[in-house]
């Protein structure tokens, strides 16, 4: 679609687009569900039934072994389902890992922030953290890391729209582990196998699934560390992975540590379906990287919209955050509203720690025509709200 020049001036009016996306759902979490869900989709759900029946054993089973398939994860790494969602499965992995080596955190955006202040108030590592800090829109020199110590990072920063461009500055000789925050890059970027030891995400984002239900995926190595060392601090129950220095199997064949909701999982199921059908972590990517391309497009013919993320080669293909010049944070919110009202765009306001601008989602459940049908309401609605 050719967005055109009515866009070069800030000044020119633009008339009310006359088509609307098909789906408002452009919002960064919970995410847009996939093309033609319904909720007879989950009619096959275990609901009222055990987890820890054979039928609800078997579909955690399967909702691993999915996942394994479709992210092309290699076949001695482990994956599990834990609680409370990315938080929890990151969490988990922290609690349980971190202390016997130096760490280098690098952070950009809230929820590294976030990690970061765990790490030092909760697990008492001051001591031991190097920290790697840059603001909204950049990203810090990743090529610090070192290999003797333990790295601790986002894949893309949900709240900037900043993401790692790839997996180079890792070392393959590496002695420490590599903690990787990626909730709103699985199924949507390329990842790096080995280059990751632990990684983390929730079905919420990229396959628009429900909330409360976190990934864990964990490397040999991290295997090795998990039999080798044990924390000085007190676990919790729904963070211990060992047993007698030995690791719990069971959560990564589907025997979770706390009862999880088998409507959602029949969800997740059905997501899974649908991502192997459209060509697998390939395809996703594919579609998620064709809706940055078509926002990319809209940005370089509007002077008074840029991305947050100033390196072109960093900008987030799932969260697209977006600048907007010349308009107040009243006004962006105004313009927010009135996408929202016209049932055309719904949450796609900045987060609430960011600068104020445009978060738009871009995963790939969300349409590449929907995404086009969209471009022009922006245009349309960043005048009607300066008039206000």
């Amino acid at each position: 679609m050719n967005f055109g020049k009515r866009f070069l001036s800030s000044t020119a009016s633009v008339a009310k687009p006359s088509i609307k996306p098909e789906s408002s759902h452009f919002g960064s979490g919970p995410c847009k569900k996939r093309p033609g869900w319904s909720l007879q989709c989950l009619e096959t759900a275990g609901v009222g039934r055990s987890h820890r029946s054979k039928m609800g054993k078997n579909k955690l089973k399967q909702s691993i072994e999915e996942t394994k398939k479709v992210l092309n994860i290699p076949k001695d790494y482990h994956v599990g389902i834990v609680p409370a969602s990315d938080t929890g499965a990151f969490e988990m992995a922290m609690w349980s890992l971190l202390g016997p080596k130096p760490i280098d955190v690098f952070q950009w955006e809230s929820f590294g922030k976030g990690w970061l202040s765990d790490i030092n108030s909760q697990l008492k590592l001051k001591d031991k953290v190097t920290k790697h800090e840059a603001g909204y829109g950049d990203i810090p020199d990743m090529k610090k890391a070192r290999p003797e110590a333990d790295i601790v990072f986002t894949w893309n920063g949900t709240t900037s729209g900043v993401r790692v461009p790839n997996g180079d500055w890792i070392a393959s000789n590496r002695t420490g582990l590599t903690l990787c925050d990626a909730t709103s890059a699985a199924f949507a970027m390329h990842l790096p196998w080995d280059k990751l030891d632990v990684t983390t995400f929730s079905w919420q984002k990229v396959l628009g699934g429900e909330g409360a239900h976190g990934m864990l995926i964990i490397s040999p190595r991290t295997v090795e560390r998990l039999k080798t060392y044990s924390p000085p601090w007190p676990m919790p129950k729904i963070f211990r992975m060992t047993k007698g220095n030995e690791l719990i199997k069971g959560i990564f064949e589907g025997e979770t540590i706390n009862t999880p909701s088998m409507l959602c999982v029949e969800d997740y199921l059905d997501a899974l379906k649908w991502a192997d059908k459209m060509g697998g972590q390939a395809g996703l990517t594919k579609l998620s990287e064709a809706n940055l391309d078509i926002v990319r497009n809209w940005v370089k013919n509007t002077p008074w919209a840029s991305f947050l993320a100033k390196n072109p080669s960093t900008v987030s293909c799932t969260s697209i955050c977006l600048s907007l010049a010349d308009i107040t944070p009243e006004q962006i919110k105004k313009m927010v509203s009135i996408l929202e009202k016209e049932n055309v765009a719904v949450d796609i306001g900045s987060y609430r720690d960011a600068p104020p601008g445009l978060r738009i989602w871009g995963g790939a459940t969300v349409q590449n025509s929907d995404m086009e049908k969209l471009m022009p309401w922006l245009g349309w609605a960043y005048q009607e709200a300066k008039k206000a």
